[in-house]
């Protein structure tokens, strides 16, 4: 809906008010009323707007698969580091280990030359010195090192390294059988806990 009495601008809309003379808004005293027109804006510089061709959308697809790519291999280069420290830390608690067991296996030399004889004794005794250069050897090699001879005692003989994985897999399935058997018969014992 038009008012006539203001021209064409729609029902409800008021001009502002021009400032007068002696800086009074309003024209109160028909005075004439100035007006200054606002400062032109700078221009900001030429702004294209396009649709995108397919050398640019190909261009950020590639861009966005360069990105993804380097923070993979980041990722992947803090994995390596991770596993790495974590083999380190298995590194040293295993040839620890087995130090420990090559000492009990050589205190327990002197049972066996009693027991069985001195040729049994002397049997554990050599055993327990291959496990302590075994342990030794593990202490002064690095992971990488020891990940290397791993491979090339794999491809020089896989049929004991199978062996040896399926030995080493089922003596582990039992002693978490018996850990857990443990827990529960220990849970069943007592129920209050």
């Amino acid at each position: 809906m038009v008012d006539n009495t203001l021209g064409s601008q729609p029902v409800g809309f008021e001009p502002p008010k021009a400032s007068t003379a002696n800086g009074n808004a309003g024209n109160t005293g028909g005075e004439a009323a100035s007006f200054e027109p606002s400062p032109k804006l700078e221009t900001a510089g030429n702004v294209d707007f396009h649709a995108a061709s397919d050398s640019d959308s190909s261009d950020a697809k590639r861009t966005a698969a360069e990105t993804i790519k380097g923070e993979a291999s980041k990722l992947g280069s803090q994995a390596a580091e991770k596993a790495r420290s974590f083999a380190g830390d298995g590194k040293a608690k295993a040839s620890g280990a087995l130090d420990e067991f090559s000492r009990m296996m050589s205190d327990a030399a002197d049972t066996v030359d009693e027991k069985l004889g001195a040729q049994y004794g002397q049997y554990a005794r050599s055993a327990a010195d291959q496990i302590g250069g075994f342990a030794e050897t593990l202490r002064n090699k690095e992971v990488d090192e020891l990940i290397e001879d791993a491979r090339v005692f794999v491809r020089k003989s896989p049929a004991i390294a199978i062996g040896t994985a399926a030995a080493l897999g089922f003596v582990l399935a039992r002693v978490i059988k018996a850990g857990v058997d443990d827990i529960s018969g220990s849970s069943d014992t007592n129920p209050g806990a």
